[in-house]
Formats: C-alpha cells, structure tokens, sequence
C-alpha cells in the first residue's frame, strides 16, 4: 500500500469543475448524438446541396433563355421541334441516321 501513497496526483485532476468540463466536452465531441463527425458531415451535405442549387439555377436560367427564344418565333420553335423531337411535316419523310457506336 505504501506505492500507492507515492503517487501524486495534480491538483487540476482534483478540481470537480475541471472534471465536470472535461467530461462535458467528450460528451459533445464523442458520444452525443450530434457529435462533432456528425456536425462536420452534415456541413459537407449541405455545402454539396448548396452547389447544387446554384447549378440549377443556372439551369433554369438558362432554359427559360430558351424557351423565350422559341416562342418568340414560328420557325425557331418548328427547327427545335424538328431536331429534339423529330417532327416533319405532312409531306415529308424522315430519315434518322445516327453513328455507329464506338467499340
């Protein structure tokens, strides 16, 4: 029993508020349920999200541009209809050529 007695203990690690605060911050940093990983993968979401929205909105920008431009005349709106859709006219045959895919 005489070891134990030689060893000293610092008088921090006797302080009951600096036991508490320690314990307090493994708490948050590890075991909570929002811990700090949790926190910073969150973060990481959201700033994806975040980039994500400024590139869809761009999109719808850039769309609506479009869809002013074809509606602004007749034969922009038939050259869209007749390369996106493939439309032709009553008279007319329609011939599809597409290349050959890369082997």
């Amino acid at each position: 029993m005489s070891g134990l007695k030689s060893i000293k203990v610092p008088k921090l690690l006797k302080n009951k508020f600096f036991i508490a605060f320690a314990a307090f911050i493994i708490w948050i940093a590890f075991l909570d349920k929002t811990n700090l990983m949790y926190q910073y993968q969150f973060q990481t979401e959201v700033n994806k999200l975040e980039n994500q929205k400024e590139f869809f909105i761009q999109e719808i920008k850039q769309t609506r541009e479009e869809q002013q431009e074809l509606l602004s005349s007749p034969e922009k709106l038939e050259k869209f209809a007749r390369e996106k859709y493939y439309m032709k006219k009553d008279n007319e045959d329609l011939f599809i050529i597409t290349p050959a895919p890369a082997q």
